[in-house]
């Protein structure tokens, strides 16, 4: 007797919107790479312009800084791509030893960091110098959304809304602003702000403790005179244009050298010593100057459609974690480009943050670009695609 087999239906609908799901995913981590991938080659461009000068100064190497922005670039990628692999599931379990690690460097960087204009925010590890506060941006968001993913629930409680803050963003800011790195702080509290603003969280929890965190940086920042005096300077530039407020009138002077179009690839004359730090914070000044209006814009919108971008992997997932873990990177990376940009152009105090994906800076950039590949990752995971498989 023959054995009839009864072929199962098929859930034509849930392939469809499996299908549709992953082409929107493909298409959002299109628009995250393409903007990222410009701004580094633009970051490029800016930096063997604005770095030539200084490079021959001390090394007797025009392309000195320009090298190793190179190297540092193909550690990015390679950090991208492994980023980009590991599974989602994978970055929730690291979440706790990662922050655990970068807690110790933090307190390494206090104890035996090396020390430069003033702050201490490096560690020597064998020939390479390493950052650990610009490391600080990815676990903490990382850890945060682990932490709130898991407590969403039981949040309403003050008491289990405290020790998640406190125990992330209280350590690591805590750690950092005394380096002192005002600048790093802020964005590592933005960070963390868009992780719980994303959460169900109450809100006047989120607001009590970002209006006591920025007071205490407030504080901070008031007791040391030289910092103040930074961040003041933006309210007049003109009361102390050869001191607190020399880069900024530099820099100001440069955006408008550049006009409409530019004065030219290469031919800016800021970079000749008139504007401190062209190649790291005030990249952005060296590419007004050289690519005008036009350029600066071009920046800003590529900028934008990297937010635009990581907001819209951040609304697709289908994991609470990998959403809040999104929307924070998102907001990091945003809030850096508008600190930046705002300092450079006088409308923010000068806080010492580069521009993401374009200033020089080893730590800073791989760590921007990982955490893009954490994007990526957040956007490849389809659970909804698996139970259609099944």
């Amino acid at each position: 007797m023959a054995t009839r087999v009864v072929a199962m239906p098929t859930n034509r609908a849930a392939v469809r919107d499996a299908h549709r799901r992953a082409k929107g995913h493909s298409r959002a981590i299109g628009f995250l790479l393409i903007p990222v991938g410009l701004l580094l080659v633009v970051g490029l461009g800016s930096i063997l312009s604005a770095s030539s000068v200084l490079g021959l100064r001390e090394s007797g190497d025009g392309l000195f800084y320009i090298k190793r922005q190179i190297t540092w670039m193909v550690v990015g990628l390679f950090g991208l791509v492994v980023a980009a692999l590991i599974p989602l599931r994978w970055w929730r379990k690291m979440a706790f030893p990662l922050f655990v690690g970068t807690v110790g460097l933090l307190i390494a960087v206090l104890l035996v960091g090396v020390r430069s204009n003033g702050a201490q925010r490096w560690l020597h590890v064998g020939p390479i110098t390493v950052q650990p506060s610009e490391i600080a941006k990815l676990t903490t968001v990382l850890f945060l959304a682990t932490l709130v993913s898991r407590r969403e629930s039981s949040m309403n409680r003050i008491r289990d809304f405290f020790w998640p803050v406190a125990g992330s963003v209280g350590i690591v800011v805590s750690l950092v602003i005394v380096q002192p790195d005002l600048g790093t702080t802020l964005l590592v509290a933005a960070g963390a702000f868009a992780v719980l603003i994303a959460s169900a969280a109450p809100f006047p929890y989120i607001i009590g403790s970002a209006l006591l965190g920025g007071t205490a940086a407030l504080g901070a920042a008031m007791v040391s005179p030289y910092r103040w005096a930074r961040i003041t300077a933006f309210l007049d530039l003109q009361s102390d244009p050869l001191g607190s407020s020399y880069q900024a009138v530099q820099s100001l002077v440069a955006l408008g050298t550049g006009g409409l179009w530019g004065v030219g690839l290469g031919a800016s004359r800021a970079r000749w010593s008139f504007l401190p730090n062209a190649h790291t914070d005030f990249v952005f000044s060296i590419l007004g100057e050289e690519t005008g209006l036009a350029g600066s814009l071009t920046v800003v919108l590529l900028f934008m459609l990297l937010t635009f971008a990581g907001t819209a992997i951040a609304l697709r997932a289908s994991d609470r974690f990998g959403r809040l873990l999104a929307i924070g990177i998102t907001t990091w990376i945003a809030a850096q480009a508008i600190v930046n940009i705002g300092g450079v152009t006088g409308i923010l105090p000068i806080t010492g943050v580069p521009l993401p994906f374009v200033s020089f800076g080893g730590t800073a950039l791989v760590m921007s670009m990982v955490g893009v590949g954490v994007l990526v990752s957040v956007a490849r995971h389809q659970p909804d695609a698996a139970v259609t498989a099944r």
